[in-house]
Parts: structure tokens; sequence; C-alpha cells
């Protein structure tokens, strides 16, 4: 559920001029509703240039923070429509729903125009409600600097939770004076959100694409706003009737396990690295007894900074996706042997944080509300010692990348939304379930879960990707081209016979 996989500047070809914003709403298309329009308006000012954006059109949805509150406050959520590539586009145009929840979305076109979503359909962005660019921004530049500090902490310390709910009471109590209500900062308030986009945009009918917990969303806006979906494509699938707490152990399993017995399955590397496992198992319990503290240099340049490298932060680098996977043998093995430095940079990356990108206050809204609530401690750790049997407690206390919840959620403090949203999307418009078998985040048997009620649903996995499938497999965005064109019938061929990249070798 964490964020898309590290962004690289990847300049897109000029794009033609938008001439529209798909077909014109039929009469069978809802009207706008009377509490939301579309604002038209300059394009967002980006941290790192996004070229697409020059001839994209762009405003702000305005809608009300809180519908179950006519007459309350309005919020605006920042949207921009880039413009398909094709002469002659398909007249359905394409709305991204990004991951997180609270992860930027304007920086995540350049990856969806470069994997081709929009060669034949228009393409809609919208940051999701208190996002980046939106107005409010539930920023929480009190964590960022935060996590800058955690990196030189033991990943379960006392300090490290103390200083954590600090940076959330400090991001909650400024939100909440500016008059913020974090209770409506949820996903069937976002799901709404994209329906009334496409009415005030007047769109008869559009496909809707999202990863990661952008397929939450999806899957919520299929259930509560089916209306004008012509095909529904989710990535890195999270249902929203599996997203409870625990959830993150078997995700992690399966994805490390998957790379592990990737390994086992290419001989150089299982001559190269034997009883991977085991290794990796040792090494989790003795940092978590004993670990290094050492200094690093983040991978991007700076400073050396502090690290800690104890069992639980060897746990979360993995899952990540801060080591490349066929970088992942290696990694451990050089552990074993006295050499953490893989390891080392890789927990260096959060000590360099990007301050205000993720809106936090949208990500433990959702969390706080939807996936924490009807768990206990006990559950989690449960499912973290079927997951890793064996590993210690300490470890497995903690769900991976989610540290401390249970307190952060006491000191979040919305109300419980579980029941309105842990239910199953139930339809026949057709959907296609992308997943990555290296994925650590969202384990790729969850898109069983979520395609056991999706009558006219396709599955694909693609061997040895981790989290975000598209922009990493040319064979993912082929599949998904094929999907938008023919969503009853999409050439998933390509996946057949594909095999992970070999593993890297050293010299021993």
């Amino acid at each position: 559920m964490a964020h898309h996989p590290r962004k690289t500047a990847a300049a897109a070809a000029a794009l033609v001029a938008l001439t529209g914003l798909g077909t014109a709403p039929s009469a069978a298309a809802p009207t706008p509703t009377a509490h939301a329009r579309f604002v038209p308006g300059a394009c967002p000012k980006t941290a790192e240039p996004v070229p697409e954006l020059a001839k994209a059109r762009c405003g702000f949805l305005e809608v009300p923070e809180n519908r179950a509150r006519p007459g309350g406050r309005t919020i605006r959520l920042a949207t921009a429509v880039i413009p398909a590539t094709s002469a002659r586009p398909a007249a359905e145009p394409v709305v991204f729903m990004a991951g997180g929840p609270g992860g930027e979305t304007f920086d995540d076109i350049p990856f969806l125009v470069s994997s081709g979503v929009n060669a034949d359909h228009d393409l809609i962005v919208m940051a999701q409600r208190g996002n980046r660019y939106d107005q409010p921004n539930l920023a929480c530049p009190e964590f960022d600097r935060f996590t800058a500090r955690y990196v030189g902490l033991g990943h379960d310390s006392a300090r490290a939770k103390s200083q954590m709910l600090d940076a959330f009471k400090q991001c909650r109590d400024r939100l909440t004076a500016d008059g913020t209500d974090l209770g409506a900062y949820n996903t069937v308030e976002n799901a709404a959100d994209f329906a009334d986009l496409r009415t005030a945009l007047g769109i008869a009918e559009w496909n809707v694409y999202g990863y990661s917990y952008g397929t939450n969303l999806a899957l919520t806006l299929l259930r509560t706003h089916p209306e004008g979906i012509r095909a529904v494509a989710i990535d890195s699938v999270t249902p929203p009737q599996s997203v409870v707490l625990p959830w993150g152990w078997p995700s992690a399993q399966e994805g490390i396990g998957a790379i592990l017995d990737a390994c086992a399955a290419q001989p150089a590397c299982k001559s190269r690295y034997p009883d991977l496992r085991k290794t990796l198992d040792e090494q989790v319990r003795r940092l978590e007894e004993k670990p290094l503290t050492l200094t690093a240099r983040p991978p991007k340049g700076g400073d050396p900074v502090k690290v800690v490298l104890d069992g639980g932060a060897v746990l979360n680098v993995l899952v990540a996706n801060t080591i490349k996977p066929v970088d992942v043998p290696a990694a451990i093995d050089e552990l074993a042997r006295g050499n953490p430095e893989r390891f080392a940079r890789a927990r260096a990356v959060d000590s360099v944080p990007a301050v205000g990108m993720t809106a936090h206050g949208l990500t433990e809204s959702v969390a706080c509300a939807e996936w924490t609530p009807g768990v206990s401690e006990s559950d989690v750790l449960d499912a973290g010692r079927k997951a890793f049997p064996g590993w210690p407690d300490t470890v497995l206390a903690q769900t991976p990348q989610l540290p401390f919840q249970f307190d952060v959620c006491r000191t979040w403090n919305v109300p419980d939304r579980a029941a309105q949203q842990r239910v199953p999307a139930v339809s026949s418009v057709p959907v296609l379930l992308l997943s990555g078998t290296f994925d650590q985040k969202t384990g790729a048997e969850f898109a069983k879960d979520a395609a056991r009620t999706l009558s006219r649903s396709t599955s694909v996995k693609i061997p040895g990707i981790t989290h975000w499938v598209v922009p990493q497999s040319p064979c993912a965005a082929k599949v998904l081209a094929s999907f938008l064109a023919r969503p009853a019938a999409p050439d998933t061929g390509c996946a057949a016979g594909l095999t992970p990249a070999p593993f890297t070798i050293t010299p021993k």
C-alpha cells in the first residue's frame, strides 16, 4: 500500500494538442451534481518537471469536504487532462487513481505516458482529496522530518515511537486548527469525488486504471458509483474486503518468498547462494538481537548518515523495494559475510525525505478509519508468526511499513468506517487484474480475493516484477493497452513463458 517505484526522469515525446474531454454526455449519463463543479485553471507547478503538463488542460474539481454536511466547507482537487498521442483517439478517456493513500499523483504522469496509457485515450489525473496541489493539502512535514531521523533509530524503539506519535500529533493539531474534517478523508468520499469529476467534465463513459491503494479506490468507485464505467484495470491489487492491518504480513511473505524461490530455480543463483531462506532468517534474528549502528551515504548522494540496522529494518528495506530484486540474494549473502553496505544504503534512502510530497493526513485518515478497526496487536503478531515462523516477536509485532499503527490511530482519532468500506465490489464490468510475483507490498494472491465477485475479470501475473507492474513491464503495458481496446477479450499472450531476470552473482 505504500508508494510507487522510485521515480526517474523519463521524458516523453511531445503531445498533440488537447481537442476535447471525451464524448458529450449521453441521455443516460447523470447530470453533474449541484455540489460539484470543474473550474479550469493553470496546471500545477510541480517540484520536478512534468513535460506532459505543457499541453494538458488543468483546473480544480470543487466538491464538499463532507457530503453528509450540506453547506459545509468546499475543497478543491487539482486535475489535469493529458491528450492522447493518437490522431484518432478512442472516445472514452482513462482516469488514473494513484497509490498511497496520499501518494503524489502528478509525478506519476511521466510513468503513465512512457507506458503508453495515453496512446489511444486521453488521460485524466486528479489528486485525491488532501493531496499535494489540492486545497487543503494534508501534508505532514512534521512526519517527513521524523522519517529522516528514524533511519538512525531502532525500528520499534521507544524513542522512535515517541517521536513518531509526537510528529503525528503536531500534524493533526495543525490540520484540525485550520478547520479540516479529517473524518471526511476516506475512500468512499474519494470515490464520490471521481464520480463527480466524470459528470463535471461531461464524460458519458470512461475507463478506470489504478494501482496499489488506487485499486482499492477503483473497486470502491465500481461498487458505489458504477455508472459510466466502461472497464477497470487494477494493478497491484488491494481489495477493500481484504485490507485489514495484518494483511501486510502475507504480502511480505509471498513477495519475499517468491524472490528466494526464484533464486533457487536459477542454477547459478542456487549454487552461489545456497540456503538463502535460512540465511535471511539467521540475519534477521542476529541483527534484532544485536543491531548494527553504522554510517551510510544515501544512494542519491549527500553526507553519510547514522543508520541502525536491526531485524525490523532488514524486513522493511526488503518490503520497500529499495534493493532491486535482482540484487536481493547478493545483499543477503553480503550481510551474512559481514558486509551490510547494500542494506545500510537502502535504509539511508529515507534520510533525505521529500518534505511535503506525501499527504500523510489522507494516509492516516484512511488507515485509521478503514484498515485498523476491529483488529488487535495480537492479530498482527499472529499473522507475522504465521508468515515468518521463528523470527523475533519484536519484528513481527509491527506490520511492515506501518509501525506503531494502533498508537498512531489513537492519536489520529477518526471515526471507524470499516463496515462501510470492507465490502467487495460485485460487478459484471470487465476488469483486468495485474500482479507482480515479487510484490512484497500487495501480494499477488490478493487479486484472487477481488476476482471472486467480478464475473468478467481477467487476471495476469507478471513474473519477477515488484509493486506497480505496468511501468516496469512492457508485457503488462501491452496487456493493458489490449484491455483498453477490447475489455472483453484482452490479449494476454505475452505473459506466457516470462521468467524473472537473472540474479546478480557476486564473486566469492
